[in-house]
């Protein structure tokens, strides 16, 4: 999966090709895609990394400056959301496409719980209804109702890995 990534996004740019980090820097960590289903594992990481780029620390890259952060960040949402879409998948990429937007508005106003909302999504891609816990989230800066339904689909377990890997990479 990280090749792929790193391959196809040096292909893609020369400027991509020299933001990779060097091999042996590169941190193979799936953190959400444990808990979705395994035909948009690749898609899903791929979106994560570009938010990574745009907020944490990045797991195959480390760009430039913060114009090659935000080019590659937004390169990496749409690749990946074209590898979920390849799947005919419409809801998942809705899903994604909303997380995406909702994340962004919390962290472009300072709130937590994206990790919540990257583990709910992910365990409810494409087939759950997370309205109502995202609206908690945008409007109320209340996670609570993500993590619950993360919980019960995916596990303790696997959720408190993802989160304790988010919380290493983001903050």
């Amino acid at each position: 999966m990280w090749e792929t990534i790193a391959a196809e996004a040096a292909a893609q740019s020369q400027l991509w090709a020299e933001s990779l980090l060097p091999e042996a820097e590169r941190l193979r960590e799936p953190v959400f895609s444990p808990l979705a289903p395994a035909g948009h594992a690749l898609g899903l990481e791929t979106i994560y990394e570009g938010y990574l780029v745009h907020y944490g620390n990045a797991r195959l890259f480390s760009p430039a400056d913060s114009e090659t952060a935000l080019l590659l960040g937004d390169y990496l949402y749409a690749h990946g959301l074209v590898r979920v879409a390849a799947t005919g998948d419409v809801a998942a990429v809705a899903d994604l496409s909303e997380l995406i937007s909702l994340c962004s508005q919390a962290r472009a106003e300072g709130r937590n719980g994206d990790g919540s909302a990257w583990a709910a999504t992910a365990a409810l891609l494409g087939a759950g209804d997370l309205s109502l816990a995202r609206d908690a989230l945008r409007l109320r800066s209340d996670s609570s109702l993500l993590e619950a339904s993360a919980r019960s689909t995916a596990g303790d377990a696997p959720v408190d890995r993802a989160l304790a890997a988010h919380a290493r990479l983001v903050g």
